[in-house]
């Protein structure tokens, strides 16, 4: 989607409504995801991140390489990308702080603890999952059952990039247009990352042409 930019106004150069920055971190503002996947031992994981987008039934992800998650779907590709909603951001606070690697890997030794059962550590239901091992998160109202068919190091080799495809999709009821297979976008509401700061979205302001949401 183009849209035009924003003019600046009428007497200030453009250079003059910006500053030139050097932020110590890009989270511009995107969904949280609860990761499952599954532990060596047949335990689940479950992790927070930030760096996910979907396109079609795709669902591509971004995690640190040292990460549980990481490894663990570089050998076992099966795992669950659950969307938690504005309410839930204390349970996915809880979880920042913890790492399913033991022992902690160095860059996180300062601040982050290793813990086994992050659903407990967290207050969160793990519920069976379908078609996957992973479990599902029950309080989330989305659900995504997936499994990993890429993962492949980023050009530093500091994250790795899993491509991961969408084998079933389960939604709260009172988030589904009655009688649909649509998210209802005025009930279905995202929790956002915005630069380390948790937000809901705000009051709708339109949809796109290709909406095909039910109104």
């Amino acid at each position: 989607m183009t849209e035009a930019p924003t003019a600046a106004p009428a007497n200030l150069e453009p250079s003059a409504t910006h500053l030139t920055i050097e932020p110590s971190i890009l989270y511009f503002g995107t969904p949280v995801v609860l990761l499952s996947t599954e532990n060596a031992d047949g335990t689940a994981n479950l992790a927070p991140t930030s760096s996910a987008w979907a396109l079609g039934r795709t669902v591509v992800l971004g995690l640190g390489a040292a990460g549980q998650s990481a490894g663990n779907l570089t050998e076992r590709p099966d795992l669950v990308v659950n969307l938690p909603d504005p309410a839930l951001w204390r349970a996915v606070e809880r979880l920042a702080p913890l790492t399913g690697r033991a022992p902690v890997p160095a860059h996180k030794a300062d601040r982050f603890r290793y813990e086994p059962a992050k659903f407990a550590a967290a207050g969160l239901t793990p519920v069976p999952a379908e078609l996957v091992r992973p479990p599902r998160v029950a309080e989330c109202p989305l659900q995504l059952e997936a499994r990993a068919v890429r993962v492949r190091p980023a050009a530093d080799g500091s994250f790795v990039v899993v491509e991961a495809d969408v084998l079933r999709v389960h939604a709260a009821a009172d988030v589904v247009v009655p009688g649909t297979d649509h998210v209802d976008p005025a009930r279905w509401q995202p929790l956002i990352y915005n630069f380390r700061h948790y937000f809901g979205l705000g009051a709708e302001l339109g949809h796109t042409f290709r909406s095909e949401t039910p109104r």
